[in-house]
C-alpha cells in the first residue's frame, strides 16, 4: 500500500467534494465458484482500495463528511482462521496503516448506520456489481431489494470519479510497473507465435508471467488467430501459417494497478504483403491518435480522427470509396472498426466502469453517440492532465457483419463490397498502448513494446 498520508488526503478531498452525510465504501468478500471452501482469487473492491488501501475481505469503510471521522468495520481473525491461514494483523493495526483511528466489529455497523439514519443523516453508497453486495446493502440500510438501486448516490459517484480520474505520481508509477510486466508478456507471446503452437500454450504462459511478477492478469487474456472476434477468450486453435495472432492482455501489480496492451503478430514471425498493408493502417491510426492527445481535446475527437485514418487506409487499398470525411460522419468506417478508441485505466482495467460508463466517459458537455461503432466509445469527454487511457484502434473483417451490411446495402456508397469479400478470411489487427495525459501533451507509459512491422518481426525472430 501507499503511505498513510496518501489515503488520508484522498478521504479529505472526498469530504470537500460532498455536501454532507456518510460515505459507505464497501470492501469485497470472498466468493465461491463450485463449493463453499473453493473460492476465486480474492480481489478487493477498487474504490475501497483507493480510499482505505487494505487488501483483506469483509472490510467496510465509513467516511463521515460532516465531522471528519473515518471508520473501519471488520472482524479480527479467530483461532480457526489462524489454523488455516496463519496469524493475521488486527483490524486496528491495519487501520492505523492507512490513518484510520476508529474501528469496530462488522456486526456493529448496522446499529451505527441505524443511529445515523434516525438522526436524519444521509448514507451515500456506490453502485453494486455483485449479488452479495446487494444483499449486504439491503440488510444494513433496511431497503427493499427492488429499490436498492434507486438509493445509489449520484453525488458520491461523481465525487469518486472526479478524484480517481486524475492519477498522482504514485499511481502512475504503479501503472508503469504493470506495463513493464506486460512487456514481458507480449514479447514472449511474439516469440512463441509459431506454426503448430496451440493458443492456450501462449495465453497460459502470458498469465504465468503476470502471476510470477506480482499479480494476476488484469482481465482474462484475449489471444486468438480469429482476431475478427473482438473479445475472443477461446484458446483452443492451433496457430497456422498465413494467420495473425492478436494478444490483448495486461497485468495487475501487487497494489492492483493495471496495464492493458494489445499487439498483433504474424504466425511464423513474418507479415505477408496483405497483412502488412492492413497492419500499417492500424499503426498509423494508433500513432495519429497519440499525437493528438493533450489536455482540453475531446477524446471523441481523437477517436474520429483515428477512424478517418482507418477509412483513408481502406480507401487506398480499394476497400472503401468516396469522401472519407462523409464516410466517417456516416459511420461507414465501423464496418472495419466497430469499437471505441479507448477507455480510462487505473485500479480497474476499464477504470471506474462499475460506477457507470457514462459518468466516467461523458459529461454534460459531451454526450454519448447512438451511432453504430461510435456508441461503443467508452471515453468521449475532454481530457485532463492525469488521465491514463488506452489507445487501441483496430481493423477487422467480420464475415457476418460484412454479409449484413452488404445485404442491407448499409453505407454502400462508401464500401467496395466486392473487394471486402476477398478479405473475409483475414481476421483482424489491433494495436494498443497506455497513455498519460500530461500538462502539455502526453506520454506513452512503460517500456516501449515492439509495434512497428520491423520491430515485431525482429522480436518474433529472436530467442
Amino acid at each position: 500500500m501507499f503511505k498513510k498520508e496518501v489515503y488520508i488526503d484522498r478521504r479529505n478531498r472526498l469530504k470537500k467534494e460532498m455536501s454532507s452525510g456518510l460515505a459507505l465504501i464497501f470492501g469485497n468478500s470472498e466468493a465461491s465458484y463450485n463449493y463453499p471452501a473453493n473460492t476465486y482469487h480474492f480481489r478487493q473492491d477498487s474504490d475501497f482500495l483507493y480510499f482505505f488501501g487494505l487488501d483483506h475481505p469483509d472490510f467496510v469503510g465509513v467516511i463521515d463528511i460532516d465531522n471528519g471521522k473515518n471508520y473501519i468495520f471488520a472482524n479480527d481473525v479467530d483461532i480457526e482462521d489462524i489454523i488455516w491461514m496463519g496469524p493475521q494483523p488486527s483490524v486496528k493495526s491495519q487501520a492505523a496503516l492507512v490513518g484510520v483511528e476508529n474501528t469496530a466489529p462488522y456486526n456493529d455497523l448496522a446499529d451505527f448506520l441505524a443511529t445515523q439514519i434516525k438522526s436524519g443523516r444521509k448514507v451515500h453508497f456506490l453502485p453494486y456489481y455483485r449479488g452479495d453486495r446487494l444483499v449486504q446493502i439491503k440488510q444494513l440500510l433496511g431497503l427493499l431489494t427492488a429499490r436498492v438501486k434507486d438509493y445509489v448516490s449520484v453525488e458520491l459517484v461523481k465525487a469518486v470519479i472526479k478524484l480517481r480520474s486524475i492519477k498522482d505520481k504514485f499511481e502512475i508509477a504503479e501503472i508503469e510497473k504493470a506495463i513493464d510486466i506486460a512487456y514481458d508478456m507480449h514479447t514472449t507471446a511474439m516469440k512463441m507465435a509459431k506454426v503448430g503452437i496451440v493458443e492456450r500454450e501462449i495465453a497460459g504462459t502470458m498469465e504465468g508471467i503476470s502471476l510470477a511478477q506480482g499479480g494476476p492478469v488484469s482481465f482474462p487474456v484475449i489471444l486468438t488467430i480469429n482476431g475478427q472476434t473482438l473479445h475472443n477468450h477461446y484458446h483452443g486453435n492451433t496457430l497456422t501459417e498465413g494467420r495473425m495472432m492478436i494478444a490483448d492482455a495486461g497485468a495487475e501489480t501487487t497494489m492492483h494497478y493495471s496495464s492493458d496492451i494489445t499487439r498483433t503478430t504474424p504466425v511464423g514471425g513474418k507479415f505477408s504483403q496483405r497483412q502488412k498493408e492492413i497492419y500499417e493502417v492500424v499503426l498509423n491510426a494508433n500513432m495519429k491518435a497519440i499525437e493528438l492527445i493533450r489536455p482540453g481535446i475531446e477524446y471523441r475527437e481523437v477517436h474520429l480522427a483515428s477512424c478517418k485514418v482507418i477509412a483513408e487506409g481502406m480507401k487506398a487499398l480499394g476497400l472503401m470509396k468516396g469522401d472519407m470525411d462523409a464516410a466517417v460522419k456516416a459511420g461507414a468506417h465501423a464496418l472495419f472498426m466497430p469499437h471505441g478508441l479507448g477507455h480510462m485505466m487505473g485500479l480497474d482495467v476499464h477504470d471506474m466502469e462499475g460506477l457507470g460508463e457514462n459518468f466516467v466517459g461523458y459529461d454534460e458537455h459531451t454526450k454519448r453517440s447512438n451511432q453504430f461503432g461510435t456508441a461503443y466509445l467508452r471515453l468521449g469527454r475532454k481530457l485532463q492532465p492525469g488521465f491514463v487511457l488506452t489507445v487501441e484502434p483496430g481493423c477487422y473483417f467480420i464475415p457476418e457483419l460484412i454479409d449484413k451490411w452488404k445485404k442491407d446495402e448499409t453505407n454502400a456508397e462508401f464500401i467496395n463490397f466486392d473487394k471486402v469479400e476477398t478479405y473475409k478470411d483475414f481476421g483482424g489487427v489491433r494495436i494498443e498502448d497506455d497513455v498519460l495525459v500530461t500538462e502539455t501533451g502526453n506520454r506513452v507509459l512503460g517500456k516501449p513494446i515492439p509495434k512497428t512491422v520491423a520491430e515485431v518481426e525482429a522480436m518474433a525472430a529472436s530467442k
